[in-house]
């Protein structure tokens, strides 16, 4: 009954000026007695979990790892207090200052140890690790529970993801889940971040950035070495992204690529079971977060950096959605999708070879033709997104994919190469009754129809302008005569590796990234050469020079939510810009 002495020793070590010699006495102490330190003492303990061994003198640090062992080896139901007071060190102290009663900062504290405490933070769930077999299933929900929130400072966030891979080097049955739970809250971030409004907030910065600079220029000359300052500032701030979420997400992604590099790499060398091992961990963790996702822009470039490293992973992957696809098992959501992915994979990734591409169009081509034998004299027979949408998905992955390739399939042999792409007998597959050219992207139809018409492979003009008749703008009664504008992309489809925003991580993914070549004035005139038909044939051309035929009562395409994904960010890179002949 007597607490006078316990109190003073609680008193004792909660005092924040305590000194190191005290501490390691107490520890010592309290090492000798661990056993009487049952769950009626959990106060006590948590006080030791809260002693700011971190930043104290290294026979602290040793002393406070040796006691965490026999506290945790005596008294497993400590476990999970000695964890999470682990966990909670791996993002930078907070600093708070008040004025007032009121917060006023919150920011990190940038100290020159971090490192060396986020190494020793290491070592002690190590250690406990050791002691205490069951950690890692104990583990992991503490880690979920302390993931920082997206809004948190980008130095958080960082210092948390790089702590977190960090663990799956000493427990690797974490690794998966530790990657799902990262490239889950990577994914939030980008869904947040749409394309569009990247590229509005650059274009934002960039005009206030020059704006600023002509300001500057008509109050003041400036001196040299002011000068030189300036452009210091410029050059570190050109990698930042200014949108927030942006930097974030680049900051992230730039940590999971090094990650990825790392493990895939040992000695400089790429070690070839690490690297089967961590990509069937991407794989799923790809399934289970990324196919489901609607129009993510840069998360599932791990997918692409990864299989970068050898060959057999890309074609690994090309086959695991290639299953996907043709799996009448699966939602016709993810069909389309895995339909998007080989598409968007076949044309932007320079590390396919033309034989992996030809070897793909070969199996979609191929299984395109069975679905028209299968459904093109059916009551199915009709052009309808929700019955056919997996096959018009293939349909636009491959239209896709030669508009990208169309050179390399023809390169060296020309003869070779157009009786390959004969063999696929596209006239078929555009002529059906499922009428793919009215369901895929316009952009993409137009390109395919210019290239697939200067090769004599296919002629889709009649068929499109057949389609274009059929979109007639409705009026609208009782909203004084407002137009209703047809759905211009009614697969909801978009590219996965579109061109890449984030201008850190980027630098990773752009050698092996195909741009979008606009075609040069030489080349449209070449695509309009071999066939000359009557004056409709100048109307369909328009388009390619970027123009729109002057039709009056034909309405333009409705601005889409599609068209950031297939319009050309800036102009040199991009998907096929948007020349359309308007319905």
């Amino acid at each position: 009954g007597e607490t006078t002495d316990f109190e003073l020793l609680k008193h004792q070590l909660s005092d924040p000026d305590i000194k190191d010699a005290q501490i390691i006495n107490w520890l010592h102490e309290f090492r000798a007695s661990v056993a009487y330190l049952t769950k009626e003492l959990e106060q006590l303990v948590s006080i030791l979990l809260k002693l700011p061994w971190l930043r104290r003198s290294r026979e602290v640090v040793e002393e406070y790892l040796g006691f965490l062992g026999n506290l945790v080896s005596a008294q497993t139901v400590h476990l999970r207090p000695c964890l999470r007071m682990i966990v909670s060190q791996f993002v930078p102290p907070r600093i708070t200052i008040r004025e007032d009663d009121v917060d006023i900062s919150d920011s990190d504290d940038d100290d020159e140890n971090l490192s060396e405490n986020f190494n020793t933070c290491h070592r002690a769930l190590q250690t406990v690790a050791r002691y205490v077999p069951s950690t890692p299933q104990f583990l992991m929900p503490i880690l979920v529970e302390n993931f920082p929130f997206i809004n948190k400072s980008e130095r958080t966030l960082e210092c948390y993801v790089h702590n977190l891979l960090r663990v799956t080097v000493y427990l690797p049955t974490l690794r998966l889940q530790i990657l799902e739970l990262i490239i889950e809250k990577l994914l939030k971030l980008d869904v947040s971040t749409p394309q569009q409004d990247i590229e509005d907030a650059e274009e934002t910065a960039n005009n206030s950035d020059s704006e600023e600079k002509s300001t500057e220029e008509g109050l003041f000359d400036m001196e040299e070495d002011e000068e030189r300052k300036g452009n210091k500032v410029v050059s570190s701030s050109s990698e930042r992204m200014a949108h927030p979420l942006a930097e974030r997400l680049d900051i992230l992604m730039t940590i999971l690529f090094s990650y990825i590099k790392d493990v895939c790499h040992v000695d400089g060398k790429l070690d070839i079971s690490n690297t089967k091992d961590l990509y069937r961990d991407l794989v799923s963790v790809f399934d289970k977060l990324i196919l489901p996702t609607h129009a993510s822009c840069h998360v599932q470039y791990f997918m692409f950096y990864i299989c970068s490293f050898k060959l057999g992973l890309a074609e690994a992957f090309l086959d695991h959605l290639w299953k996907k696809l043709h799996d009448p098992n699966n939602p016709s959501v993810i069909r389309q999708t895995a339909g998007s992915y080989i598409g968007s994979f076949l044309a932007r990734a320079k590390f396919i070879p033309v034989v992996t591409v030809k070897a793909c169009l070969d199996l979609l081509v191929n299984w395109m033709h069975k679905y028209i034998d299968n459904q093109d004299t059916g009551a199915n027979a009709y052009c309808d997104v929700a019955l056919h949408g997996p096959f018009y998905s293939t349909c636009q992955a491959v239209f896709y994919t030669l508009i990208f390739r169309h050179k390399q399939l023809l390169d060296g042999n020309l003869r070779k190469g157009l009786s390959y792409l004969q063999s696929l007998n596209f006239e078929r597959i555009v002529m059906c009754q499922l009428n793919p050219l009215k369901i895929c992207i316009p952009s993409v139809v137009n390109l395919f129809a210019a290239i697939t018409r200067k090769y004599q492979l296919v002629f889709c003009y009649t068929i499109i302008e057949r389609n274009n008749r059929q979109f007639i703008p409705v009026v609208r009664s009782g909203t004084g005569g407002d137009l209703v504008q047809t759905c211009t992309n009614p697969l909801d489809s978009f590219f996965p590796f579109d061109p890449y925003l984030l201008k850190r991580s980027k630098k990773t993914i752009e050698p092996f990234y195909q741009f979008w070549e606009e075609l040069s004035a030489e080349d449209l005139e070449n695509l309009k050469k071999p066939i000359k038909r009557g004056t409709s044939e100048d109307e369909d051309d328009d388009f390619l020079k970027g123009e729109t035929p002057q039709n009056d009562g034909v309405v333009e395409i409705a601005p889409n939510s599609y068209e950031s994904n297939t319009r050309s960010p800036v102009s040199s890179i991009g998907s096929p810009p948007d020349c359309y002949v308007p319905y």
